[in-house]
């Protein structure tokens, strides 16, 4: 573990105590992270495309990368438009995806996935960080989503956490040729505190 987390010296059984603690100390609320979530997901149906008014869930059917690559521009912006001064969206590469303007330890990397339970990272999140790039320690909001189809009429999110992870934490795949990385159970139980399940 990174002698710079907040859990190096820390038994397991006390890394839910320091996650809440971490979750404690951050500048956004649960209730209130849940509701920028979830009114980004809104807007993602309520919104229309093209000049003949096309709507998501409707009309159109996105993959989930895509419906991902939206949360991850939408709930910056959820944020942003209500606090304007301290939080915007990634601007460069070493920004986190939800930048706390004000102190970079409470900026957020944010992971997307239509996965039931588990998000994925790139292989390069279980590797060394480079000085280049962003920083893969800090806080994490994770969001699992239905995937959208003809045959779901109300697709929601499954599932919302948040909580503190390391980039020791993520497991890549051992294949040389893998470009996923996972997390372990105990750090989804642990370090990752459920905000919202269905």
């Amino acid at each position: 573990m990174n002698t710079n987390s907040p859990y190096y010296g820390l038994t397991q059984d006390k890394w839910q105590i320091k996650t809440q603690e971490l979750i404690n100390q951050h500048p956004l609320k649960e209730q209130e992270i849940i509701k920028f979530c979830l009114d980004a997901w809104d807007g993602i149906f309520t919104s229309s495309i093209g000049k003949n008014g096309l709507k998501i869930g409707e009309h159109l059917f996105p993959a989930p990368q895509i419906i991902g690559a939206l949360l991850h521009e939408l709930i910056p912006a959820e944020i942003s438009t209500k606090y304007p001064i301290n939080w915007r969206g990634e601007q460069n590469k070493k920004d986190k995806d939800i930048v706390f303007i004000p102190d970079d330890r409470f900026s957020i990397e944010l992971k997307t996935s239509s996965n039931k339970n588990q998000i994925f990272g790139n292989r390069s999140f279980a590797q060394q960080q480079n000085s280049g790039g962003k920083s893969k320690d800090g806080y994490y909001l994770t969001v699992n989503f239905e995937k959208i189809n003809g045959t779901n009429n109300a697709p929601s999110i499954q599932l919302i956490r948040f909580g503190w992870i390391d980039h020791t934490d993520w497991i890549g795949q051992s294949s040389p040729t893998g470009q996923q990385s996972r997390l372990s159970a105990d750090t989804y139980n642990l370090k990752l505190k459920t905000l919202l399940q269905k």
